[in-house]
């Protein structure tokens, strides 16, 4: 094993939604100082133009049917190049304590004695739905919003869907396009047909699409859209607010247009 000065450590970073302008400067430093990085399929890739100085640059993304490593694997990972060469960075798209697995990789590090931070990151859930003109909330509208996983670890719908559609909440769900059939069917129990659904694919990047209809038509919506993953599903009256924001927008065009 190499030896190195650099005192072993994880710094845990969250890189944002995929607008490689969303990362925070504290990330961004981190990405500077490391001397390894271990990044996710999720992540922009322009982000690594900030690793100039870093010896090794690792792929370590997981998608849907194609993992490049196993958990327990990249925890491994983590621990050996920390030892080898001081500071990794694991550059995690969104915020890494979303979904991201962040504590479980901090966790096994400070048990193999590795110093360890974490940096948030603009979580999808929030940014990408506000990107496209969707409040989570608003007044007399939206009081709360759930955020939940598609799919669990046993790779089955969450139970927790179920219980978002019996509230008059905003419910946002990440992972969920391969249930979204299950996901219709729980708000179609609970005679929610005509409730409005928005899917947003790779949110915040250029190439980003969305698909807005109801319950009971949104499967249809996907199929002439040609909509699939990464999207992000939300669901609730306030994707009835996109529309009044966009003809705000259009109108301040057209005022700029006359003047």
């Amino acid at each position: 094993m190499q030896t190195t000065n650099n005192i072993p450590k994880l710094t845990v970073v969250g890189a944002g939604p995929g607008d490689p302008d969303l990362i925070s400067i504290k990330a961004v430093k981190a990405i500077e100082s490391a001397d390894v990085i271990l990044y996710d399929a999720l992540i922009n890739v322009d982000l690594l133009k900030y690793a100039s100085a870093t010896k090794e640059v690792i792929f370590v993304g997981k998608r849907k049917g194609c993992y490049a490593y196993q958990q327990e694997q990249i925890n491994e990972l983590i621990v050996q190049r920390a030892k080898s060469f001081g500071h990794v960075v694991r550059l995690k798209g969104g915020d890494p304590f979303v979904f991201g697995r962040g504590a479980e990789e901090i966790e096994y590090a400070k048990s193999k004695n590795l110093k360890v931070d974490v940096i948030p990151g603009m979580s999808s859930a929030l940014a990408v739905p506000t990107n496209q003109g969707i409040p989570l909330t608003k007044r007399g509208v939206s009081e709360s919003f759930w955020v939940i996983t598609g799919t669990t670890k046993k790779h089955e719908i969450s139970s927790d869907i179920a219980l978002a559609a019996k509230s008059s909440a905003t419910v946002v769900i990440l992972m969920g396009m391969s249930k979204l059939a299950e996901i219709v069917a729980l708000f179609s129990n609970e005679n929610k047909q005509d409730l409005p659904i928005a899917i947003i694919q790779n949110g915040t990047y250029a190439n980003e699409n969305i698909g807005i209809g109801t319950i009971s038509s949104i499967q249809e919506v996907v199929v002439q859209q040609g909509l699939s993953s990464p999207a992000i599903i939300v669901i609730g009256e306030v994707v009835r607010e996109r529309a009044s924001l966009d003809r705000v927008k259009a109108e301040l065009h057209e005022l700029k247009s006359v003047f």
